[in-house]
């Protein structure tokens, strides 16, 4: 399904090529809109257009420490835990036809398989998802290990349909925002979003090259 760089379109991803149309100031978080062309181009855009409908909303910076919340850090050190969500991966990865490894490379860079996690920002579970996110994407229980992978995995595959199927900007987007991303037109220019987009790819492509998925395969 993917090259290392591009994703296919998935579900609700509609028909057409894609179009990404950049606004000269963009704010951090931005809602982004999208229309189909007459010639059946899909545009998307953080300006809102004639005909546009609004296709992600913004989200709060999941980077940024929120007063009153309470971080819990990933404590979870058992080997099982690497193959603990197997099932649950691997019907999200099949629902949103995206790779399991890559839902497993965020899951491990996010909170190491541990869904208890919670970041000083407020996001939760394996996943860590922001509540308003989790809300979006039909998490009741973001601690719930399954709904928590389903919802992240559907929110990748928004991010993925937003920006053409690049797995790069569908990473960074998941660490700074689709705003961010739109704001900048490529990677945003954030040490700690450069650094996680490096971190997951890693992971993304040691997972696609192991030969069997032993517990021990996911530990590094």
């Amino acid at each position: 399904m993917v090259d290392g760089t591009r994703m296919r379109r998935g579900v609700g991803a509609g028909v057409g090529a894609l179009a990404l149309t950049l606004a000269v100031a963009v704010p951090t978080y931005a809602d982004i809109y999208a229309f189909t062309d007459a010639q059946g181009v899909m545009h998307f855009s953080n300006v809102r257009a004639k005909g546009a409908a609004l296709y992600v909303r913004s989200q709060p910076n999941k980077n940024l420490a929120r007063p009153g919340v309470t971080p819990v850090a990933p404590s979870d050190k058992s080997l099982e835990r690497f193959t603990r969500y197997d099932e649950a991966i691997l019907e999200a990865a099949m629902l949103y036809q995206l790779p399991q490894e890559l839902v497993r490379a965020v899951i491990k860079v996010e909170s190491d398989y541990d869904p208890r996690a919670v970041s000083s920002a407020g996001a939760q579970g394996l996943m860590q998802l922001m509540p308003e996110t989790a809300l979006r994407m039909q998490a009741r229980d973001p601690f719930d290990p399954r709904r928590n992978i389903l919802a992240g995995t559907r929110y990748l595959r928004i991010l993925a349909n937003t920006f053409n199927g690049d797995i790069q900007l569908t990473i960074a987007a998941y660490n700074a925002g689709e705003g961010a991303v739109a704001r900048y037109g490529g990677i945003p220019p954030y040490k700690e979003t450069q650094f996680y987009v490096t971190k997951v790819l890693h992971f993304y492509h040691r997972y696609r090259s192991l030969k069997s998925t032993t517990t021990a395969s996911f530990a590094d």
